[in-house]
């Protein structure tokens, strides 16, 4: 069991792994909060007109939501390279601690992709209203920025998850339209 392959997805992948897993599970890192920082010029934006995708940053006290996937041993390799493509916009790997949604640890150490600031896909914090208007006019070979929103917004509400950042830009891309 110490040897057991977990990946936590906290965007698209939580409503579209897109990779084979022996088992799904709902659960949560501490410590980190999602927000729609990350730019994406090659899934849901193009260059020049990138969407606005998750990435987590650190914040005492949080909790952020999403789904992890135990990855069969024969199927590691492929699936960390499908990723390593997948995330190729300026995410980092890092090695986390996922916990069940009733607390308990579901496994100390699981693959999470992370965008930071020093990426040049970094579109970084603006106002809610700001960001849901660049979502909204935004498209790439993935398909529609608002559909990523609002996809990641049902899924986290079908787990349960309180996410208020992510239900708030959700809530102004309904509203508008």
């Amino acid at each position: 069991m110490n040897d057991d392959f977990w990946v936590f997805g906290y965007g698209s992948l939580v409503f579209r792994p897109a990779f084979p897993f022996e088992r799904a599970e709902a659960g949560f890192i501490r410590g980190y909060t999602r927000r729609f920082w990350q730019g994406s010029t090659d899934h849901r934006g193009v260059p020049g007109a990138p969407g606005r995708v998750a990435t987590i940053v650190r914040e005492a006290g949080a909790v952020c939501f999403g789904r992890a996937y135990l990855v069969h041993e024969r199927d590691r390799a492929q699936v960390v390279e499908t990723l390593d493509v997948r995330e190729q916009g300026g995410y980092e790997r890092l090695s986390l601690t996922v916990h069940r949604v009733d607390g308990s640890v579901l496994t100390e150490r699981a693959l999470v992709y992370v965008a930071t600031h020093e990426n040049d896909n970094w579109l970084g914090e603006a106002p809610l209203q700001a960001i849901a208007d660049e979502v909204r006019e935004r498209r790439g070979p993935s398909g529609a920025n608002v559909e990523y929103v609002l996809r990641l917004a049902e899924s986290l509400r079908e787990m349960g998850a309180d996410d208020p950042h992510v239900f708030s830009l959700a809530d102004l891309l309904r509203s508008a339209g």
